[in-house]
């Protein structure tokens, strides 16, 4: 059976930065191996379209340029608010509005949106919107394990159900 939309993929890989002798960003082994549903929107396009037609046992390595992952770092993601938002009861968490941290918060349209604490001043805080990898590209390696059939729950529900997988 070959990847294709509506398939359950188990795969390995190792991402890094740049190609293959670029620093490991995140690395996937078999005792924990990546199980998705392939072709419903959520991972790259690009990194689905390298992955479509293999079949179990298939080794892959490609680059995807950051134009076609997370675009380009830009500076107009990285944004002053007023601390106050940042309050409940008329106290700022200390430990959540700290240097690096991420926070989720909500776009113009309501939708989550994760941003890292850059800096806290006395009335403000800066943050990043930037997607961690914006600007840069990225190396993939690895290895299909397996793929079978979604059932229709899982197609359904848009997500892998059971071992790897979404429990409910």
């Amino acid at each position: 059976m070959k990847v294709a939309k509506n398939k359950v993929v188990t795969l390995t890989y190792t991402l890094r930065f740049d190609d293959i002798n670029g620093q490991i960003i995140q690395q996937v082994n078999d005792d924990k191996p990546f199980v998705h549903l392939f072709g419903n929107g959520t991972l790259l396009p690009v990194f689905e379209s390298n992955l479509d037609g293999l079949e179990p046992e298939a080794d892959f390595e490609f680059g995807i340029n950051h134009k076609e992952g997370y675009g380009e770092f830009t500076q107009d993601a990285i944004i002053e608010l007023e601390k106050k938002i940042f309050e409940k009861d008329g106290k700022v968490d200390e430990e959540l509005v700290k240097v690096g941290n991420m926070i989720t918060m909500q776009d113009q349209e309501g939708r989550p949106i994760d941003g890292r604490v850059l800096e806290v001043k006395e009335d403000k805080v800066i943050m990043d919107f930037n997607h961690p990898l914006a600007g840069k590209d990225l190396h993939f390696s690895g290895k299909v394990l397996d793929v079978r059939d979604a059932s229709e729950e899982e197609q359904s529900h848009g997500h892998v159900h059971g071992a790897g997988g979404h429990q409910h």
